[in-house]
């Protein structure tokens, strides 16, 4: 597995500096990065979902995917209990953007392509689960670390985006047992195999517009890195291991916690006036340095599962 991660994590990153580079010369622009998000949000991962789930009835199945319901919750669960107490609130005004960022993953944009790469389609199966618990609590538990306060306005706004749309489709299908005509799906397997190159533009160029040098000088940024990419990750690690969770469940659930910080908490500290440069100096802090952690925490994971 280590090596599996760690192959794919060398190309994602080719493909990275790629789309830096274009960026610093000016081929691709921040609008058309936020035009291939857009197109990435909502055409191309739901795509990716929807195929996903265009398999033969079974019962296993199912059950994975409940055990990955319940991985997930414990997972957040767990690291929204260490961002608290590690991240303390006393003299600290951007505690909040720091436990947001330690707590939520990257899973759609990172974790898809890497996980479907390595586990295939029964992995973002059950990617699906750990992507439902994580939109759930952004939009309530984030939400009221930032705004103070719960809005089911913003809950039903995060449950009805792209992705989950896509889920509840595909979900619908599958338990209907809905065969796509075979022309149909083919194109929208075409249009799912973009995901990861798509995602790792997306990616680089938001580090590219990120000034990585000052990034660097804030000891802050280091703390909440350490807990997002390695402490919050092992203890995951560990709560599978003691469970002895399935082998493609606990490592699909374990590299979604070890993404990097998520591109939401970005849109989410525009939304509601916080600091988003220091967000965004986070997202793309973790991202970098998740080119060598995510293989070490499949490494360690090795020893356990």
């Amino acid at each position: 597995m280590f090596t599996l991660i760690f192959n794919q994590l060398l190309k994602m990153l080719f493909i990275m500096l790629l789309a830096y580079f274009c960026y610093k010369i000016g081929l691709i622009t921040q609008e058309g990065n936020r035009t291939l998000s857009n197109l990435l949000l909502m055409v191309v991962n739901p795509c990716l979902i929807i195929t996903v789930y265009q398999t033969p009835y079974d019962p296993a199945l199912i059950r994975g995917l409940m055990i990955s319901f319940a991985a997930a919750a414990a997972a957040h669960i767990l690291g929204i209990l260490m961002a608290h107490f590690l991240i303390p609130a006393g003299k600290n005004p951007e505690y909040a953007i720091e436990r947001i960022a330690a707590v939520y993953s990257n899973c759609g944009f990172i974790g898809i392509p890497l996980i479907n790469s390595v586990l295939g389609s029964d992995g973002v199966f059950y990617l699906t689960a750990y992507m439902t618990v994580f939109n759930i609590l952004t939009w309530t538990h984030s939400l009221i670390l930032l705004n103070g306060s719960f809005s089911f306005r913003r809950l039903r706004q995060g449950l009805l985006s792209p992705m989950m749309i896509g889920v509840v489709i595909a979900v619908v299908l599958y338990f209907a047992r809905i065969q796509l005509p075979s022309v149909l799906l083919d194109s929208m397997n075409y249009i799912a195999d973009m995901n990861t190159p798509l995602a790792m533009i997306i990616a680089g160029v938001s580090v590219a517009q990120t000034d990585l040098k000052k990034i660097f000088t804030k000891l802050h940024i280091y703390w909440t890195t350490i807990l997002k990419l390695i402490l919050i990750p092992f203890a995951v690690l560990l709560l599978l291991a003691a469970f002895r969770v399935e082998h493609d469940i606990a490592y699909t659930t374990l590299i979604a916690a070890a993404c990097p910080t998520g591109a939401t908490l970005t849109m989410m500290a525009i939304q509601f006036n916080k600091n988003y440069q220091y967000a965004s100096e986070i997202f793309a802090f973790t991202t970098v340095c998740s080119i060598a952690t995510i293989p070490f925490m499949t490494f360690l994971a090795g020893f356990f599962f």
